[in-house]
């Protein structure tokens, strides 16, 4: 019974760094497929407000009103990704439906790069899909994070302290690594036509997500939206 319970759970660990990688791997598909019809980041917010930074102090306003556009979106992605697994009940297939759906929106406009914030939308949302793997809190769109933890263990590992799971976090930045390669080759080849591969992506991933059982989803959830806060007790009258 243990062993068999050991095998699950190892398995259970291995299946969520696995979607980990491969959320990270469309983030860093899509990322790359609208810097490069757009010139912005449609995930990775820090170089954004890099730039944010930069246009402020050089006065350039149709930039600053671009870019301060784009890191609102991605915000207001990421509270609406955060209710749509509360009305999905943790529903990760739904969300990456839903994100390869929004994937899709730029080809309705006849510049493509018109409808990158779709693109910003879906990237901000897609950060509800997964939290944690085995306690180990990991970010799918962005990477920076991911590698000071990992950074950090590793330094702690050499000096012979404890440091459990450090090394999972090299495991989206491979997938993002991985996803923007793709994306470089397919947008250059492709042009915009390449936010197809990033809508056919969510959608394989939503499938595959069907085949993982609910319950070992939901362990990938820091805080799980399916559940609903116990009612308080009644006071007594008095």
């Amino acid at each position: 019974m243990r062993t068999r319970l050991r095998r699950r759970n190892r398995l259970r660990f291995a299946t969520g760094l696995l979607f980990a990688a491969s959320l990270s791997f469309l983030a860093g598909l899509a990322d790359v497929v609208g810097f490069i019809l757009a010139g912005d980041f449609v995930s990775f917010m820090s170089g954004n407000t890099t730039r944010l930074g930069i246009a402020l102090a050089t006065g350039d306003g149709a930039a600053i009103l671009r870019l301060a556009l784009v890191v609102a979106i991605f915000v207001v992605g990421n509270a609406f990704g955060a209710l749509f697994m509360r009305w999905t009940h943790g529903s990760q297939p739904a969300l990456l439906c839903l994100v390869g759906i929004l994937a899709l929106l730029p080809l309705l406009f006849a510049e493509a790069s018109h409808g990158i914030p779709a693109l910003v939308l879906a990237m901000g949302a897609l950060n509800a899909a997964l939290e944690e793997v085995d306690g180990q809190a990991l970010g799918v769109t962005y990477v920076s994070g991911a590698l000071s933890r990992f950074g950090r263990g590793l330094g702690r590992f050499l000096i012979g302290q404890q440091a459990k799971g450090w090394w999972v976090q090299i495991v989206p930045w491979a997938g993002m690594l991985t996803g923007a390669l793709t994306g470089a080759l397919l947008t250059h080849r492709w042009g915009a036509l390449a936010v197809f591969a990033v809508a056919g992506t969510a959608l394989a991933l939503a499938i595959a997500g069907f085949l993982v059982p609910p319950s070992w989803r939901r362990v990938w959830l820091a805080r799980k939206p399916f559940r609903r806060a116990p009612p308080e007790p009644r006071k007594p009258a008095s």
